[in-house]
């Protein structure tokens, strides 16, 4: 049975947040999701905060929609981050990217890169993370766009792991048909949705289809179209409230 899952999703237990959990629960309920995978900010977290966000996170999930928690980590620079769930401790923030898949996989969490195309983090990807890492983020709708990441693809062949879909949804501009597709027959709790995850049982949906390469092949050159228009769009707005405050 196939279960969706949105991916990369910020609730107000991240300082830059705007939704609560509930709030975030019914509307990707609505939406048709059964699982709601949350990656918190490290920035402001502790290991007795990640423990209340724990229990927050289960209850505000509901016979409809499982509120999975997760922590998105980031390095030093704030350059490379990687989306964590799992059984897995607080680790702190502005660790070294190495550490954190390390110590992930030795706890029995899961790991993704989370956008590479930010801040062109992929020049930083090391080849040691390859084992570390369950997958890559090859669309994240908060900085790739209408339209897939460029970089990620090479990474992917490089790091064999399996392409993910990410709406880094902070605020409703970020609400994008991009989900994760779990195939699971096992009634839905956290630890059957991790176990389908790291069996990789899991494939990426855009538009309700399947994401794969050739999909990407031939729908790119119109999705770069459509986010050149936007970015341009956009680009005039934050220009015309620029001049009209000054």
């Amino acid at each position: 049975m196939e279960h969706l899952a949105a991916c990369h999703v910020h609730s107000k237990w991240s300082y830059d947040g705007s939704w609560s959990l509930e709030e975030l629960s019914a509307k990707f309920s609505r939406r048709g999701c059964r699982v709601l995978m949350m990656t918190e900010h490290d920035r402001g977290f502790t290991a007795a905060r990640l423990d209340q966000y724990r229990a927050a996170c289960a209850q505000a999930s509901s016979e409809k929609i499982l509120v999975l928690p997760g922590i998105e980590y980031s390095d030093g620079a704030n350059r490379v981050h990687v989306l964590v769930w799992g059984p897995v401790p607080f680790l702190g923030d502005g660790l070294p990217t190495s550490e954190i898949l390390n110590a992930v996989h030795a706890t029995g969490g899961l790991a993704v890169l989370a956008h590479p195309s930010r801040r062109d983090a992929w020049r930083s990807f090391d080849p040691c993370w390859t084992k570390l890492l369950l997958g890559i983020e090859t669309w994240n709708r908060k900085y790739d766009g209408w339209a897939p990441s460029k970089t990620a693809p090479a990474l992917m062949h490089t790091a064999g792991a399996i392409p993910f879909v990410g709406l880094d949804f902070h605020t409703q501009r970020q609400s994008f048909p991009l989900v994760m597709a779990l195939d699971m027959d096992e009634i839905v709790t956290e630890e059957t949705v991790l176990d389908c995850l790291s069996s990789r049982r899991c494939h990426p949906r855009a538009f309700g289809l399947p994401l794969s390469e050739s999909m990407i092949g031939k729908v790119l050159p119109v999705l770069g179209m459509a986010e050149g228009s936007r970015r341009m769009l956009a680009s005039i707005v934050r220009f015309s409230r620029a001049s009209s405050r000054s």
